[in-house]
C-alpha cells in the first residue's frame, strides 16, 4: 500500500475513525472526571556507608545496585506489611473485618488480606545512582497516605534491626555454648599440664635442662683431658717398662740417681786409675769394684723405684678416665630423659596454649556476637517523613486526555484500514491497475474537476485581455 492509498482511504472512512476518536476521548475524560482523586505521599530512608560501630566493618562497599534492589524487596516484603497492619491495629477495626468477611467469606487471615491490599497502593523506587529509597502510598485521604507511608518507613527499620539481631542472637547462643567447650578444654589441658610437672617435678623444665647440659658438657671436656693425659701416662709407662726407663723424664730429674751416677763415674774413674798402678787382686781395687757395684745396685733401685710410681699414676689415669666416662655416660642418659620429659611437657604446654587461643577466639566472637545482638540501631535512616500532599497525584486529567486522543488516532486509523480490507473499493488508479493487472491509459476527471477548470481558463483569458475587473466580480 503507497502512501497516496493509505490517504485515499482515510480520506474515504474519516467517518468512522473520527467517532472512535472522539469515543475514545469522550470516554477517557469522563471517567478520568469521575474517578476519585488519589494523592501520594513519599517518605525516604538513606543508607548509610560509614563504618558500622558495632560490627566494626565498613558498609560502604555493600551498597551495590543488588544490596538496594534487596532492601526495596524488603520493604514490600509481606513482613513489613504484616508489621504495618499489627502496629496500626487495622485488624482490630470492625468495619475493616466485616469488609474482609464480605470478599473472602471469612477464609484466611484478615492480617495477611490487609497486607496484600496495602501492598497493592504502596510504591518503592531507589534514587538513581544514589542510596536513597523513595517510599510512596496513594490513597484517596492525603493525611492516610501520608500515615502509611510513614508506617512502612518505620516497619522497615524495625524488620532491619530484626533481621540484624535474630541471627546475631543465634550466633550468641551457638558461641556460648562453643565458649564452655573450650573453657572445659582449656581447663582440661591446664590439669594435664600440672599433673605431669608435679609428678615430674619440674619447675623449671628449660634452666634445669640447661644445667644439665652444662655438666654433660663439662664432663665431656674432662673426658678428652684425661684420655690425653691416659695416653700419654701409658706411652711413659712402656718407655719404663723398657730398655729405655733410665732414660725417663722423672729418673734424669731425680737427685738420688743423678747423685748416685756422679758417685759411680767417680768411682770407675777411680777404679781405671788404681788398675793402671794396682792389680785386679789389690785390696782396694776389691772394694772399689764392691762400692761400685752397689752404687749401680742402688741406681737400679731409685729407677725401678721410679718408674713404679709412673706406672701408678697411669693406672690412676685410667682409672679415673674410666670413672669420668661412667659419669658422662650417665649424665647423657640423664639429660636424654629431661628431654624427653621436655619434649613431653612441650606437648601438654602446646595443647595448652591451642586450647587458650581457642577459647579467646571463641570468647570475642562471643562478644561480638553478644553485642550486636543488643543492637537497637541499623545503616538505615530516615531522611525525611511523608507529610499530606496538598495536590493530588490522580487521575491525570489532561495527560490522560492526550494519551486518549492519541490511542483514539490509532484506533480510528486501524478499524479504517480494517473496514477497507472488509470491503475493497477503488479509489485511485494504482488500486484498479493492481486489482485488474493491467495498465492505466487515462482517467476522466470528476464534474467539479472540470468545472472548476473552465472557470480557470476564463480568467486567465480575461487577464490577458485586460479585462481583470469583471472577471473578479464575477468570481464573488
Amino acid at each position: 500500500m503507497s502512501f497516496g492509498q493509505f490517504i485515499s482511504i482515510l480520506r474515504a472512512r474519516w467517518v468512522v475513525a473520527l467517532v472512535l476518536l472522539g469515543i475514545t476521548a469522550s470516554v477517557t475524560l469522563v471517567v478520568s472526571l469521575l474517578l476519585p482523586k488519589q494523592y501520594a505521599a513519599v517518605a525516604t530512608v538513606v543508607m548509610d556507608s560509614k563504618p558500622d560501630p558495632v560490627a566494626a566493618f565498613n558498609t560502604g562497599a555493600l551498597l551495590l545496585p543488588s544490596v538496594i534492589a534487596t532492601q526495596v524487596d524488603v520493604i514490600e516484603s509481606d513482613r513489613v506489611a504484616l508489621r504495618v497492619v499489627r502496629d496500626l491495629k487495622l485488624a482490630d477495626n470492625p468495619q475493616i473485618r466485616d469488609q474482609w468477611k464480605e470478599e473472602t467469606k471469612g477464609q484466611g487471615s484478615v492480617e495477611l488480606w490487609l497486607a496484600d491490599s496495602l501492598k497493592k497502593k504502596l510504591e518503592v523506587k531507589p534514587s538513581r545512582e544514589s542510596n536513597v529509597i523513595n517510599v510512596t502510598y496513594k490513597s484517596p485521604d492525603p493525611k492516610f497516605a501520608a500515615g502509611l507511608a510513614n508506617a512502612f518507613v518505620r516497619a522497615y527499620l524495625s524488620t532491619t534491626v530484626e533481621l540484624r539481631v535474630d541471627p546475631a542472637r543465634q550466633y550468641s547462643s551457638f558461641f556460648e555454648n562453643r565458649a564452655k567447650e573450650a573453657r572445659e578444654a582449656l581447663e582440661k589441658a591446664q590439669t594435664n599440664l600440672s599433673a605431669f610437672q608435679r609428678e615430674k617435678g619440674i619447675i623449671a623444665n628449660d634452666e634445669r635442662l640447661d644445667v644439665e647440659n652444662a655438666r654433660l658438657n663439662e664432663l665431656s671436656s674432662q673426658v678428652v683431658g684425661l684420655q690425653a693425659i691416659t695416653a700419654e701416662s701409658s706411652s711413659r709407662q712402656t718407655q719404663a717398662q723398657g730398655s729405655s726407663a733410665d732414660k725417663l723424664q722423672e729418673v734424669l730429674g731425680s737427685q738420688i740417681v743423678g747423685g748416685l751416677k756422679l758417685d759411680l763415674t767417680r768411682a770407675e774413674a777411680r777404679l781405671q786409675e788404681l788398675s793402671a798402678k794396682l792389680g785386679d787382686s789389690h785390696p782396694q781395687i776389691v772394694e772399689l769394684k764392691a762400692n761400685i757395684a752397689e752404687t749401680r745396685q742402688r741406681m737400679d733401685a731409685e729407677t725401678k723405684k721410679i718408674t713404679g710410681g709412673v706406672t701408678v699414676s697411669a693406672n690412676i689415669n685410667r682409672q679415673r678416665e674410666g670413672e669420668i666416662k661412667n659419669a658422662l655416660e650417665a649424665q647423657r642418659v640423664k639429660v636424654l630423659r629431661l628431654k624427653e620429659v621436655r619434649d613431653e611437657g612441650a606437648v601438654l604446654t602446646r595443647e595448652v596454649e591451642s586450647a587458650q587461643r581457642s577459647y579467646d577466639a571463641v570468647l570475642a566472637r562471643l562478644n561480638q556476637s553478644s553485642l550486636e545482638s543488643q543492637a537497637t540501631q541499623s545503616n538505615i535512616s530516615v531522611l525525611s517523613e511523608a507529610t499530606p500532599p496538598m495536590e493530588p497525584a490522580g487521575p491525570k486529567v489532561v495527560l490522560n486526555t492526550i494519551l486518549s486522543i492519541v490511542l483514539g488516532t490509532f484506533l480510528g486509523i486501524a478499524a479504517a484500514l480494517v473496514l477497507e480490507l472488509m470491503d475493497r473499493r477503488v479509489r485511485s488508479p494504482e488500486d484498479l491497475s493492481e486489482s485488474l493487472g493491467v495498465p492505466v491509459l487515462g482517467a476522466l476527471p470528476k464534474p467539479m474537476a472540470k468545472r472548476n477548470l473552465a472557470l480557470r481558463s476564463s480568467m486567465q483569458q480575461r487577464l490577458l485581455t485586460g479585462g481583470g475587473a469583471a472577471p473578479a466580480a464575477g468570481v464573488q
